[in-house]
């Protein structure tokens, strides 16, 4: 680019990234079946791990108005709380909730990411408009609306991910949870597709969180709330969009100064497919365990060999793992670890607690847990490698695998059988498997939190999909209001 195309003031065609983005947020239709149903079920899940983070004070202290005090008569109600926020601090509480338990659904590729985290925005400016418009004498949202609202920001952060990998950057994946928020709720808002783009754009100029936080040796709780941050900051970007406020059509590709220039390093983004319904139907759900995904069956393999090894922990001589790459560079981690946040993203811990415990909740990464001596004692026998198949099988859009492998090796040279998990139970190839463990996790969350006629009726409300799909969102929000 030349220093005259550099001073030019002509403004540019906007960018083909953010008009395909906005054309799908506001014109696509969504016609998948099975996309909704996954959707509902994504809904469910979501909330649950919400319900379950409420037990751990890290997480309550957080939530509420900014400031003591600045509650919004009828505004957004926090499901399982008191509050009742203005919709932008209502998303940062929801997407907090959350993801505070690192429980919520994934999705894997090039780059990784959460993308039930957009809930937080979505549900804030659904109920937002829906009490607005019955105080008005007009109709609510429905919560198929926010059904539609989930597949497209799945769809949006996911297919952003499949092929550009932030993560190479040094870039935090709630950039992806920021501007799908926006584009989704820009649509919800009623903004056109000229609008929808600027908002997008406002997105993409905000660039994004270092990773510094989700990694050693610096790991901590920041990555619980992160994402409730980027999916408020979404919805107040739409806002902003739907004042009038302009966007910036060449945000991604203008020279020297684009998103691509500054923080991909000048490479282009790369897409292999459009936008329909494609995340929504392949998402995969953590029903398990509260882990890292890349551990997931990681954790299936130990809990195999648990009967086998907890009676023989002092005999243990090694242990020898095979992951993925991405496993390795994401939680392969030796050496203290400092806080929960930091426990929940270590490959190693995640296996030995299974085989110490036979178990895996989120009590195994508090305090308490952590000075138990066996698990260091575990962690520092463990060699972590590499499978190439599973690094291959991980980026096969066909597959999609997430496979670990895990054989323990004894001082007196016996050894137990190299146990493989490919698939983990969240993951689409074991939906009839993995769905009625989803809902038990519900329903155990929804009993776990409120009184039983309150719990009775949620849990009626969220039993069919074709009376979910028809209450209004402000009812449905409701329900969960204490």
């Amino acid at each position: 680019m030349n220093t005259k195309d550099l001073r030019s003031a002509k403004r540019p065609a906007p960018d083909q990234e953010l008009v395909d983005i906005a054309e799908y947020a506001v014109r696509h239709e969504i016609d998948s079946t099975e996309a909704y149903e996954t959707a509902r079920y994504c809904l469910l899940d979501s909330l649950a791990c919400g319900m379950l983070a409420l037990r751990y004070p890290a997480c309550t202290k957080l939530l509420g108005p900014v400031v003591e005090g600045a509650e919004m008569p009828n505004g957004v109600r926090i499901p399982g709380t008191h509050y009742q926020l203005e919709p932008v601090q209502a998303a940062w509480n929801i997407g907090a909730m959350i993801r505070w338990l690192d429980f919520n659904d994934t999705w894997l590729a090039a780059e990784w990411g959460h993308p039930s985290d957009n809930l937080g925005a979505i549900l804030a400016v659904a109920d937002y408009l829906s009490r607005r418009a019955v105080l008005q004498g007009k109709a609510p949202l429905k919560m198929r609306d926010v059904l539609t609202g989930m597949i497209k920001a799945h769809e949006i952060q996911g297919v952003i991910a499949l092929e550009n990998a932030f993560n190479r950057v040094g870039l935090d994946h709630v950039m992806l949870v920021r501007i799908a928020s926006a584009a989704v709720c820009a649509a919800l808002l009623g903004g056109t597709e000229e609008e929808v783009l600027g908002a997008v754009s406002h997105a993409w100029i905000d660039g994004s969180a270092l990773r510094v936080y989700r990694h050693a040796p610096q790991a901590g709780p920041r990555k619980s709330w992160a994402a409730g941050d980027a999916s408020s900051r979404g919805l107040r970007l739409a806002l902003i969009a739907l004042k009038g406020e302009i966007g910036y059509p060449a945000a991604l590709s203008a020279p020297v100064w684009g998103f691509e220039d500054v923080l991909f390093k000048g490479d282009k983004l790369r897409f292999t497919q459009g936008y329909s319904s494609y995340v929504m139907e392949n998402i995969l759900f953590k029903i398990a365990f509260p882990a890292e995904f890349h551990a997931q069956t990681a954790v299936e393999c130990a809990l195999a060999l648990y009967p086998e090894v907890h009676g023989r922990l002092d005999l243990v001589d090694r242990i020898k793992v095979e992951t993925q790459e991405a496993g390795m560079r994401i939680i392969n981690k030796t050496g203290p670890l400092d806080n929960p946040a930091d426990r929940d993203h270590c490959l190693q811990y995640l296996i030995a607690i299974p085989l110490i415990y036979g178990e895996l909740t989120a009590k195994h990464y508090e305090d308490a847990v952590a000075i138990d001596p066996r698990i260091d004692a575990l962690r520092g026998k463990m060699e972590v490698v590499e499978n190439a198949a599973f690094s291959r099988d991980y980026l096969d859009p066909a597959k999609r695998s997430i496979g670990n492998a895990i054989q323990v090796f004894f001082k007196d040279g016996t050894r137990t059988e190299r146990v493989s998990v490919e698939y983990p139970i969240g993951h689409r190839r074991r939906r009839a498997e993995g769905i009625p463990l989803l809902l038990e996790k519900f329903e155990a969350a929804v009993a776990g939190h409120f009184g039983p006629k309150q719990a009775a009726a949620i849990l009626a409300a969220c039993d069919c999909q074709q009376v979910l799909e028809e209450m209004p969102v402000n009812e449905f929000m409701d329900l969960w209001y204490l």
